[in-house]
């Protein structure tokens, strides 16, 4: 009787000890879940060094589209959506700065037009859509800093000019709007954990 009671004692250790590790080893080999990464844009390894580019500019996180040749529905949606974002971040809105990155090949009158347009159509003052602040930077210069990944994307820069997380621009307004918040998501949760900027 005793022996049976040492077994059993013996196998309710097994299963409450090895059984969860046995399991959890099982869930990590089989990507069951998402292994903690909880940022929903592209994590850059390494980050992308822009300190060339921004060394003048205050400490501030950033979010940065680098302004192509051509402005069509990705560039912009992803203009609108750096006001948005701005706008959305309320409180934290002194601690990020939409910045657009301007070349001597960049289609420079689709600034005025994008903005004109978020005016009108969302009844937004013109003031808090001019926040979006533009950095005029040699063709040059932006490929040498975007040489290890495309320049195609909105961008969020930490306070020391590193490019960290790159989201992915979107032609269809709904695709756009969700990416948006994606961007916004990953940006609050780097100034919560972050208390510099």
């Amino acid at each position: 009787m005793t022996e049976n009671k040492n077994k059993i004692a013996i196998i309710a250790l097994v299963v409450v000890f090895v059984l969860p590790v046995i399991l959890a080893k099982v869930a990590l080999e089989n990507d069951w879940f998402n292994k903690g990464a909880t940022n929903q844009g592209e994590l850059l390894t390494p980050p992308v060094d822009l300190s060339k580019g921004f060394s003048e500019l205050p400490p501030l996180w950033r979010l940065v589209y680098v302004l192509p040749e051509e402005c069509d529905a990705k560039c912009t949606n992803a203009i609108y959506a750096l006001g948005q974002i701005h706008i959305a971040l309320g409180k934290h809105m002194d601690r990020v700065e939409p910045l657009i990155i301007t070349t001597e090949t960049s289609q420079l009158s689709a600034l005025d037009v994008t903005l004109d347009t978020s005016q009108k159509s969302n009844n937004t003052p013109l003031d808090r859509m001019k926040q979006i602040k533009t950095l005029n930077l040699t063709k040059e210069n932006v490929n040498e800093m975007f040489k290890s990944v495309s320049s195609d994307g909105i961008f969020i820069v930490d306070t020391l000019n590193n490019g960290m997380l790159k989201h992915e621009l979107y032609s269809n307004k709904e695709e756009a709007v969700q990416a948006s918040r994606s961007i916004l998501s990953d940006i609050k949760k780097l100034l919560k954990l972050s208390r510099i900027g």
